[in-house]
């Protein structure tokens, strides 16, 4: 017996030791958390330039960490003491960084958040409850215009006024369809589809994407041969943050006249605007398509009285020039009553400027659009909600929508943004971006909280609860089965679950439809099984 307990030790020993090293290699993050000098140790050992590289990396113990992380922050409900932060900001200057900083985040257990623009209505750029990386592309930002091709390659930081500003110092006579704000970001605005002034006439901006520079899990960089044509279609409207990094799109350019004309109409409801608006509902999805006018709606006061009306702003954008345009409007929309002078002809890219909602005009020099420390950030502090509307909306709906406007308190606006034209001609599959034939418009809610300290005071509070009265209200009156929702326009309402199809598909369909929606799933499972590039709507693995 003595000498069998000394052999029963060794074994006891052996078989502990086992265990732990065998629960060691199965969970070898269990007791690891994050820290973000392990991240930037990472980065520097794995670096061309070590030194270089931490020069672009923020820490919270950075002075300069906040007003990095503002700076492109649009929603100021998305910057508060309560928000999380990243625990790393990195703003690469070149691909192989990139590469680097993927390696170490997902080394070293990070989650990780894309930052093209920073326009993201529910701030999920920027923010995230767990640990996380934000990367930052707003140092990579380089626009190569050739005209002779009639192409632009834009690295993804760039934003859209950086955008037509460099091809209107190449051409008067190209331009590229896409949004109407000039801080808005080129990764993540084409990765969600885009619309903009242009798209009666060619469609969404993705629709006008023909390659892109494309980073996956691994690291490898894919060009659109190389990464085959279903994950190119996926990239351009099917949210390109939920299956790698986007670093460059090629964009095809659009032919413009030199000159165009712009003009706005001011009407409210004792100027008929309800027979109005109903009428342009069966007007601007049908007109020439080289015409667009969109509508803004609010509720105001009658002067210093208690009454209340309806403001409506007709702005039209003409890919011409008056001359043409006046004959067009007195026959097909002669209730607008667009003069010659409220009309003004200018270039594209002036009537970028002029209806950028920036205030600018078009004696304003267009170098503002590249000038990202002279033109104006709108920073809004706004809830917002969209639909898509394919049956006009009766005089007795508008009539009810008058009231229910009258019930809020002047801070709420619609946006009513006409399509047809060519998107008719696009199939609802052709890319993940399904919104096509049949749409009259899309249309935005929002309350603005611009006013108020916080998007929890009382005001705030009654101002959301509101608009989302308000877009139930609207249920009868927009798309149905499923209910059409911009990407874009995020909307965390909708729904975060993704634990089955059956859970996604409450927001998922409404992005994407039913069909679109599947196919982004099965090229999801092929791109990134493991369902690294995630946030609260991001495409699900299942």
């Amino acid at each position: 017996m003595k000498k069998s307990q000394p052999s029963c030790f060794v074994f006891i020993l052996v078989l502990t030791l086992c265990l732990f090293v065998s629960r060691g290699a199965l969970s070898p993050n269990l007791d690891d958390t994050p820290t973000s000098e392990d991240f930037i140790s990472c980065l520097q050992s794995n670096s061309n330039n070590g030194t270089s590289i931490s020069q672009l990396v923020y820490t919270p113990l950075n002075s300069s960490f906040q007003s990095i992380w503002e700076a492109r922050v649009n929603n100021l409900r998305f910057i508060k003491p309560s928000t999380p932060r990243p625990s790393v900001i990195v703003t690469p200057v070149d691909e192989s960084q990139i590469q680097t900083v993927l390696y170490c985040t997902k080394k070293h257990g990070y989650e990780i958040r894309i930052r093209s623009g920073g326009h993201d209505f529910e701030g999920l750029s920027s923010s995230a409850a767990v640990p996380f990386v934000m990367l930052d592309l707003v140092n990579m930002k380089s626009i190569d215009v050739d005209v002779g091709n009639r192409t632009a390659w834009v690295q993804a930081g760039a934003v859209l006024g950086e955008v037509y500003y460099s091809i209107s110092q190449k051409t008067n006579t190209l331009y590229f369809p896409a949004g109407v704000c000039p801080t808005v970001g080129v990764g993540g605005y084409l990765g969600g589809g885009g619309y903009g002034n242009l798209v009666r006439k060619y469609g969404t901006a993705a629709d006008n994407v023909v390659d892109a520079r494309f980073m996956d899990v691994n690291g490898n960089i894919l060009d659109r041969k190389s990464m085959g044509e279903d994950l190119f279609w996926a990239l351009r409207g099917g949210g390109a943050s939920s299956f790698g990094i986007v670093l460059a799109w090629k964009l095809q350019l659009v032919p413009v006249p030199e000159i165009v004309t712009v003009f706005r109409v001011n009407i409210t409801l004792e100027e008929n605007g309800t027979d109005i608006l109903y009428k342009y509902q069966y007007v601007a999805p049908r007109i020439n398509p080289d015409l667009l006018i969109r509508v803004q709606i609010s509720s105001e006061n009658i002067g210093n009285t208690s009454k209340k009306t309806v403001r409506m702003s007709f702005g039209g954008l003409y890919l011409g020039k008056i001359d043409a345009l006046l004959p067009l409007m007195d026959k097909s929309f002669p209730e607008l009553k667009v003069r010659r002078e409220i009309c003004e002809e200018m270039t594209m890219v002036q009537s970028s400027l002029v209806l950028g909602n920036q205030g600018f005009t078009s004696s304003t020099p267009t170098e503002v659009l590249a000038n990202q420390s002279a033109i104006v950030r709108l920073r809004w502090n706004y809830k917002d909600k969209s639909d898509y509307v394919r049956t006009p909306i009766p005089k007795t709906g508008l009539r009810r929508i008058w009231r229910k406007l009258f019930e809020n308190d002047g801070s709420e606006i619609m946006i009513l943004y006409p399509f047809g034209g060519k998107m008719e001609e696009y199939s609802d599959t052709a890319t993940p971006y399904p919104h096509r034939a049949g749409v009259l418009y899309q249309l935005l809610k929002r309350v603005s909280l611009a006013d108020q300290t916080s998007d929890t005071t009382p005001v705030s509070l009654r101002r959301i609860d509101w608009v989302r009265g308000f877009d139930k209200f609207l249920e009868p009156y927009v798309s149905k089965n499923p209910r059409e929702a911009y990407l874009n326009y995020n909307d965390l309402d909708l729904g975060v679950g993704s634990g089955s199809y059956e859970e996604a598909s409450a927001w998922g369909e409404r992005y994407w439809k039913r069909d679109n929606f599947k196919k982004l799933i099965r090229i999801k499972a092929k791109v990134d099984p493991d369902n690294f590039f995630r946030h609260p709507q991001s495409i699900p693995v299942f």
